[in-house]
């Protein structure tokens, strides 16, 4: 007696992804309130720190283009940073209200949790990139259209392990929502000023250059710098895109080994 013929199914781990991302996208879908509020302080840095950076520095040290050339490709990493780092925060209240626990009861594959959660940063940085070079391009900033795609893409895959990153924080500290924030915060300005968003490194001291070639987003910047200029085979672009990949993997599997060890 031959035994029946089993239909083919979907692999499970890919639709549990896809389930949880277009959850995590749906009150962003709702309520796109969220994403002008998160522009606000870029919008804030482009409008006022730049012609305070545009009068302060030698305009060779930005290099062709200018100092908005130069400054708008960091403002858009400024926004996968402080934006996908406080991404957490929207774990910690499922936490705290119990929904994260029901979740982990669920058929739902436990890395799909932090995995559809990441992937659904990269929607928003891609809305939030775009309207910041809309909004600087008729102040001078020309950006190369097919190194803006690829920029943009590139900055996607930041967010996603960053975004991986907070959530991995979030459940780590899961009890104690006030140690997320003093970790975020604690973190997220060094980070910020060693990766040559706000200010060139290469202007400070030897040691500040030294430290900031330890940190990852000095590369992204950087590669941003050059796409957006129209370099697209560069040394600088695929350093940046090592990078970001790393980061990417390096978020994703801490996120992922977070949640497996977390308790029902």
């Amino acid at each position: 007696m031959t035994s029946p013929t089993k239909e083919p199914r979907p692999v499970k781990p890919l639709s549990d992804i896809a389930t949880i991302t277009v959850r995590e996208l749906r009150p962003i879908l709702r309520g796109p309130l969220f994403l002008v509020v998160s522009l606000i302080q870029p919008l804030v840095f482009l409008g006022l720190f730049g012609p305070l950076l545009l009068g302060s520095v030698d305009e060779a040290v930005f290099g062709p283009g200018g100092a908005l050339q130069w400054f708008v490709p960091g403002i858009m990493v400024m926004i996968s940073l402080v934006g996908t780092s406080t991404m957490g925060s929207n774990l910690l209240t499922e936490v705290q209200t119990g929904a994260h626990e029901r979740l982990l009861v669920t058929p739902l594959t436990r890395g799909s949790l932090i995995i559809g959660r990441a992937l659904k940063e990269f929607a928003p940085l891609v809305v939030q990139a775009l309207v910041i070079i809309l909004v600087a391009m008729p102040f001078g900033f020309s950006p190369d259209p097919l190194g803006s795609v690829l920029g943009v893409l590139l900055l996607g895959v930041l967010g996603i392990g960053l975004g991986a990153l907070s959530y991995a924080l979030a459940i780590a500290v899961r009890h104690q929502e006030w140690a997320f924030w003093g970790i975020q915060q604690t973190l997220l300005f060094p980070v910020l000023i060693l990766s040559g968003i706000l200010l060139p490194v290469d202007s400070g001291p030897d040691w500040l250059a030294a430290v900031a070639a330890f940190n990852p987003l000095t590369y992204v910047v950087e590669a941003e710098r050059a796409l957006f200029a129209g370099e697209l085979l560069t040394a600088r672009v695929g350093w940046g895109a090592l990078a970001a990949l790393l980061v990417a993997a390096l978020g994703l599997y801490v996120g992922v080994r977070s949640v497996r060890r977390s308790p029902v």
